[in-house]
């Protein structure tokens, strides 16, 4: 079978024909990985190729157990190998965000073997992860990057999953001058906090929405399509729900408009009917959820419980697969805006749905969204490590600023980062979506009947435009 030469950073994905279940190709110059499947024969790597393949323990496809502590491929004391090239990964791999953490994991371990058999790694050398659980604990954040850093001696990292852990953790790859791609946390700061003139270099990037994309986008279309004014918040008392509330504040000061109740909540409550009355009693026509999956899920329940049927929305977090299977029949029509959606036509995302379940051994993805931006992470990461052709935490930094092209799940990732925007995800790339028949599936047909074709980023979107970007 013949494939058009790579003569271009820029490939177009054609449509293979093919009886095996995912057929990679990768272009040395412009680094594009081409994905076709099909829905039948099953294929696995050669064994004698997986020589950086992360040891899968069984219960990986499922949350809360995975072992606390897993580097792949290389024993602890083989930190000196110069053969390989180290690429730290850190999320929470057990607790409540656990769902998050491993759907990243899978995300990353994916593209790193198919980095490794079909390109034989970067710079010669093949990849191997060093896994660290940071089971969403603030406090592990700094000691783990320093690890990883100091330690492990990563050239760079990707993860973090957890918006305190992410706060706590950056201060340290910075000062050490690594670059780290979040692929999870939406924490507006992470990418701000050192982004200039507050430092000379960012050394922080990310491939997932800012919460202030996020809640605009939720806020815009609340306001305008739904056109809801009277909105009540429930934020958990975590770094990201402190900061989800005040970024959704901030959005609705922009229509002049105020939340009529904010209500707070803990980890760990199951009742939230005392703020649920409060919002109720303030004349709320909806609320909106900012917090993790089993508070959430615990949210919608008291709201049932309460006789109060009102539109509930959510941060992206209610598509994780806990808050589906807690909040049972109480989560159905919450809605949430997303990067990725599992049920999208794309070829690339039927690839990537497939190639998970034939890991994992599951047909449940515990976060979709979690999962393609690890995924997506990676390859841009491997991207940058081939054309900075060194090892070097700047040069690696200064290329992740250059990138032309790379092949994602969730897009074509068209210049993903600038040295004055490390963020690769605009709000132009968010859609809708909404919990129906216990799945997360498009909210709305148009959006459905347009997953074919590409959301790319914008540098400047008109936020009034929804669904503007679609290319």
């Amino acid at each position: 079978m013949k494939h058009a030469p790579c003569i271009s950073p820029e490939i177009s994905l054609p449509l293979l024909r093919s009886t095996s279940a995912s057929i990679v190709f990768f272009c040395a110059l412009g680094a594009s990985l081409l994905v076709a499947t099909t829905a039948h024969a099953q294929t696995k790597p050669p064994a004698a190729t997986e020589i950086a393949k992360p040891a899968l323990p069984a219960a990986t496809a499922v949350p809360g157990k995975a072992p606390a502590t897993l580097a792949t491929a290389v024993p602890a004391a083989s930190v000196a190998n110069t053969d390989v090239i180290r690429i730290g990964l850190s999320g929470p791999f057990t607790g409540g965000s656990a769902p998050l953490g491993i759907s990243m994991r899978e995300g990353v371990r994916i593209a790193v073997e198919e980095i490794n058999l079909y390109v034989g790694g970067v710079l010669g050398k093949k990849i191997v992860l060093v896994e660290r659980d940071d089971q969403a604990n603030p406090a592990a954040g700094g000691a783990i990057a320093n690890d990883l850093i100091n330690g492990q001696r990563v050239i760079a990292t990707v993860g973090i999953v957890n918006t305190g852990v992410g706060l706590s953790s950056i201060d340290v790859y910075q000062k050490a001058r690594i670059p780290v791609i979040v692929a999870v946390s939406t924490g507006t700061m992470l990418t701000k906090k050192f982004a200039p003139p507050a430092a000379p270099e960012n050394f922080i990037f990310r491939v997932a929405p800012r919460a202030d994309l996020e809640t605009s986008f939720l806020i815009e279309h609340i306001v305008n399509r739904a056109g809801i004014s009277n909105i009540a918040i429930l934020a958990d008392s975590t770094p990201y729900g402190e900061n989800g509330k005040s970024d959704l504040e901030r959005a609705l000061a922009v229509k002049n408009l105020k939340p009529v109740s904010v209500g707070r909540f803990n980890i760990g409550d199951t009742d939230m009917s005392t703020q649920l009355k409060a919002a109720k009693a303030a004349g709320a026509e909806a609320i909106i959820m900012y917090g993790i999956g089993p508070e959430l899920a615990a949210t919608v329940r008291s709201r049932d419980a309460i006789g109060w049927k009102v539109q509930t929305y959510a941060g992206w977090t209610a598509s994780m697969q806990s808050f589906i299977e807690q909040s049972g029949r109480s989560g159905e029509n919450v809605l949430m805006p997303l990067t990725f959606v599992s049920q999208g036509a794309n070829v690339r995302t039927r690839a990537f749905v497939t190639r998970y379940a034939q890991r994992t051994g599951s047909e449940i993805i515990p976060s979709p969204m979690a999962a393609a931006q690890g995924y997506d992470a990676m390859r841009i990461l491997y991207n940058a490590i081939q054309n900075a052709a060194s090892q070097d935490g700047l040069k690696i930094k200064n290329a992740l600023e250059n990138i032309q092209s790379i092949e994602g799940v969730i897009t074509n990732h068209r210049a993903p980062f600038s040295a004055t925007d490390h963020d690769a995800i605009s709000a132009s790339m968010l859609v809708m979506g909404k919990i129906h028949n216990g799945r997360t599936e498009y909210a709305f047909s148009e959006d459905a009947n347009k997953s074919i074709v590409l959301r790319r980023k914008q540098a400047q979107l008109n936020v009034n435009a929804l669904g503007h970007g679609i290319q």
